[in-house]
């Protein structure tokens, strides 16, 4: 940008006391209201921290070099970042905020850092693991509305772990996608596929998101899981999972992901289930129904939540854009 084109308000002899609201000022001088509403706050929240913590140039560039490793650490198949925004709760906030849900509908979850858009197109009946060591389940699931009506051909993404507890993407010599795939719902609203019994696993601990897990004496584990992600037009879109009920990291996820009405209890396939599936009787069984909300629902509701937040905050604001912004006429 051609700098004698750019209106700088004068600015010297910064202080504690005023390079807030300066800074705001000059972050201040475009046309986006959304913009200037999030700089403004994100600015004064920051400031806000370094005043009242007292923050140290040592802590500051300790700051600097962690998030700098973050970054180094990142690949095609590694998002650090999010798994920071995982265990700082961030990625469970924005979700809630962003996709409320009304009752009876099914809940998000956090999307976590494995998932790939290489997964293949899987029709029903497929066996989306191929791990030896792990043990069957077969997965009957129906996709439904809020008031009962299926929902046909929604895409739905499934990513789970091995039976060792990782994802394929982990494995520098794996051959394909593995442990994940992507299907469609059925007329009925119907999807079924073959997985494996998901386990506990640690999240990657191994880099800088670890290492200040070790630091906080956090443990790094996640309980046992299945990944689902639902789109279809018209609908909001749905990201969670479910968890097995028991499992020993039920009640401390590294990741905040776990909810009540996500928790389940697997069955076993009797012998007409096992005879319609083509399984074997006795193989683990996970039945669920996954109930979608409508894009107009979840923008509403969004709306009246953020308006309801902050008049308790005591801020005047106004939607742009579906979200909030200073009202100042």
């Amino acid at each position: 940008m051609d700098p004698s084109k750019v209106k700088v308000p004068p600015m010297k002899n910064l202080t504690i006391d005023n390079i807030t609201e300066n800074t705001v000022k000059i972050n201040s001088q475009h046309d986006d209201p959304r913009l200037q509403y999030v700089m403004e706050r994100l600015v004064s929240h920051m400031h806000d921290f370094a005043r009242e913590t007292r923050l140290s140039t040592k802590e500051w560039m300790a700051g600097i070099e962690f998030l700098t490793a973050v970054g180094q650490i990142c690949s095609d198949v590694r998002q650090e970042f999010i798994l920071l925004s995982d265990i700082l709760g961030l990625s469970l906030l924005v979700d809630s905020i962003d996709h409320p849900k009304p009752a009876h509908s099914t809940e998000g979850s956090v999307l976590g850092p494995f998932h790939s858009h290489e997964a293949e197109l899987m029709p029903n009946g497929t066996a989306m693991s191929h791990d030896p060591q792990g043990e069957p389940c077969l997965v009957l699931c129906n996709v439904k509305d809020i008031t009962g009506n299926p929902i046909p051909d929604v895409k739905i993404d499934i990513w789970e772990t091995d039976s060792s507890g990782h994802y394929d993407v982990q494995y520098a010599d794996r051959e394909g996608p593995d442990g994940r795939g992507v299907m469609k719902s059925d007329a009925d609203g119907s999807f079924w596929f073959n997985a494996i019994k998901p386990v506990p696993y640690p999240i990657p601990h191994d880099g800088p998101v670890g290492q200040l897990l070790k630091l906080l004496h956090r443990h790094p584990y996640r309980p046992s899981h299945m990944h689902f992600m639902f789109e279809k037009e018209g609908y909001d879109h749905l990201i969670t999972a479910l968890y097995l009920r028991g499992d020993p990291y039920e009640t401390s996820d590294a990741v905040f992901g776990v909810k009540d009405s996500l928790i389940v209890d697997l069955d076993t396939v009797d012998e007409a289930t096992a005879k319609k599936y083509d399984v074997k009787p006795g193989t683990a069984l996970l039945k669920r129904d996954f109930i979608l909300v409508s894009e107009k629902e979840t923008n509403e509701l969004r709306e009246k939540r953020a308006l309801e937040a902050l008049a308790k905050l005591g801020r005047k604001v106004k939607l742009y854009n579906g979200l909030p912004v200073p009202d100042v006429d």
